[in-house]
C-alpha cells in the first residue's frame, strides 16, 4: 500500500507564505485586544473528557475528540481525555480553579486551535484556530459595548473592507415570542427556527414554526414582523406594553449609545431578525457580516450563567468570537503578497571566503535583520541574485576576490539595483542605517 502523504482529512499544512499572513493578521487582533486591556489566556490542547462532555448537548458532544488511555490501560478501549472543543469550556475550568486569583472583572483572549470531529467540506476544517474575547465579572453594559469595539476595531484594522455589524437583545426576542402568544415550550424551537431566516425562504420559516405547533397565521405575523419591511420600527411599537421586551430595547439603545462614538454611523444596526439560536444568551447579542460571504465574520453577547452551566462559578459574563478563517479569506492581498524571508542575502564567491561571508551574516543580524548566506553549491553570481530575490531580500552582500583585496563589501540593493562598496567593518552599522530610511 502506497504512503499517503496528504494531512489528515480535514486538516491542512501552512507553508510560509501562509503562515506568515496568518501570523501578521494574528499579531493585529493581539495587539487590538491588548489595547482594550483584555490579558490573553493559554490553556493545554486536551481537557478530562469528564469537564467536556455533557458542557455542548448531546449532538455537539458526538463531535469530541477523545483521547485513548494509555500505557497499561490502553487494552481497555476507553476514552479519558479529549482535545478541546472550544475556549469557553477552557475558560469556565480556569474560572472555577484560580477563583479570586484572577482580576475583577477578568477580561481575557484566547487565540489558538480547536478540534472538532465533524465532517470535513470546503472551507470546514477539523482542525481550526478560534479566537475569543471575554469578560467575567461585569453586568454593567460598557462590558458589552467594550467587547463589541474590540471586535469591531480588529476586523477594521485588519484591513477588511465593508462589513456590518447587527444587533439585538434575547430578552426583546424573549418579549417579542410573548407579544405574539408564542407558548413558553415553544420558545426554544422557536427561536431555532427563526435563526435560520438567512438560509430559508419568510414562507419556508413560517411553515417550519407551524409544523412547531405555532398557528400558521401566527407564525407568518411573526416572521413578517421580524424580517419584513420597516422591522425595526414595528418591533419597538410592539413591544411598547411588554416589559421584558421594552427592557430589551433598552439594552440595545445602551449599547448603541455607547459605541455611537468608536463605531461610524450606519455600521451597527439594530436588527430584530438577527437570532443566534443558542440557548444561553441572556442579553444584548450581536454578529458581524460581509457581503458576499456566507455566514457571519464572528459574533456573540452576554451569557450571564453559562459559565456555571459548564461548571465554573455562577459569574456574569459576555464575550465574542472571531471566525477567523472567513477573516483571513478576506485579507487584501492573500497569496499576491510577496514573501519576504530574508532582508539580508549573503553570497559565496568561493570556498576560501566561507569565514568571511559567515561573518557578514552575522554582522546583519547584529543590526537586527534577518540575514542568511547562500548555501548552494554554484559560484555563479547570477544564480545566487536569482536566491537572493527568491528570499525576498532587500540586500544582497557579495563579496569576492575584488572585494576581499580592497577590503570592502558590495551591497546591492535588490529593489533598485544600485550598489555601494562598504568597508567591511561598516556594514552592520550601513544596513542598520538603510533599514532606518526605509
Amino acid at each position: 500500500m502506497a504512503t499517503q502523504f496528504d494531512p489528515a482529512s480535514g486538516t491542512r499544512d501552512l507553508l510560509a507564505a501562509e503562515v506568515e499572513r496568518r501570523e501578521r493578521a494574528f499579531g493585529v487582533i493581539r495587539a487590538v485586544f491588548t489595547r482594550y486591556g483584555f490579558e490573553p489566556l493559554q490553556t493545554p490542547a486536551f481537557e478530562r473528557l469528564d469537564v467536556l462532555l455533557g458542557k455542548y448537548g448531546e449532538d455537539a458532544d458526538k463531535l469530541v475528540f477523545k483521547i485513548l488511555r494509555r500505557g497499561e490501560h490502553e487494552a481497555s478501549g476507553e476514552a479519558d481525555l479529549a482535545l478541546r472543543y472550544d475556549h469557553t469550556v477552557p475558560l469556565a475550568r480556569v474560572a472555577a480553579a484560580y477563583g479570586s486569583r484572577l482580576p475583577s472583572p477578568y477580561k481575557r483572549y484566547a487565540l489558538g486551535p480547536v478540534w472538532r470531529a465533524d465532517r470535513p467540506g470546503r472551507d470546514r476544517y477539523r482542525e481550526f484556530v478560534q479566537c475569543d474575547l471575554d469578560t467575567l465579572g461585569s453586568v454593567s453594559p460598557m462590558a458589552d459595548a467594550e467587547v463589541l469595539c474590540a471586535h469591531y476595531d480588529a476586523l477594521a484594522e485588519l484591513g477588511i473592507g465593508e462589513f456590518q455589524v447587527h444587533l439585538n437583545s434575547r430578552r426583546v426576542l424573549t418579549g417579542l415570542l410573548d407579544a405574539f402568544g408564542v407558548p413558553a415550550a415553544l420558545g426554544p424551537g422557536a427561536l431555532i427556527t427563526l435563526d435560520k431566516l438567512d438560509k430559508l425562504s419568510p414562507g419556508d420559516v413560517a411553515a417550519e414554526l407551524a409544523d412547531r405547533g405555532l398557528a400558521p397565521d401566527r407564525a407568518a405575523e411573526l416572521v413578517d414582523a421580524i424580517a419584513g419591511p420597516g422591522a425595526a420600527d414595528r418591533i419597538r411599537d410592539v413591544l411598547k406594553q411588554n416589559a421584558e421586551g421594552s427592557a430589551g430595547l433598552d439594552e440595545v439603545d445602551q449599547v448603541l449609545s455607547l459605541v455611537a462614538p468608536q463605531v461610524p454611523r450606519g455600521r451597527i444596526t439594530f436588527t430584530p431578525r438577527m437570532v443566534r439560536g443558542l440557548s444561553y444568551y441572556t442579553g444584548p447579542i450581536w454578529e458581524l457580516t460581509a457581503p458576499g460571504v456566507a455566514g457571519s465574520l464572528g459574533g456573540g453577547g452576554r451569557y450571564d450563567h453559562l459559565i456555571e452551566q459548564l461548571g465554573g462559578p455562577d459569574v456574569p459574563a459576555t464575550g465574542t468570537s472571531l471566525g477567523i478563517e472567513r477573516i483571513l479569506s478576506l485579507l487584501p492581498g492573500g497569496e499576491a503578497v510577496r514573501l519576504q524571508r530574508l532582508d539580508v542575502a549573503v553570497t559565496v564567491m568561493h570556498g576560501r571566503f566561507v569565514g568571511q561571508c559567515f561573518g557578514l551574516a552575522a554582522a546583519a543580524r547584529s543590526a537586527g535583520l534577518r540575514a542568511s548566506v547562500y548555501l548552494g553549491s554554484s559560484g555563479k553570481l547570477s544564480r545566487q541574485l536569482k536566491w537572493a530575490s527568491d528570499q525576498g531580500a532587500r540586500w544582497c552582500l557579495i563579496y569576492g576576490s575584488a572585494e576581499d583585496e580592497a577590503g570592502t563589501v558590495t551591497v546591492r540593493d535588490m529593489d533598485s539595483g544600485e550598489q555601494a562598496a562598504v568597508p567591511l567593518a561598516e556594514v552592520g552599522s550601513y544596513l542598520a542605517r538603510a533599514a532606518e530610511s526605509r
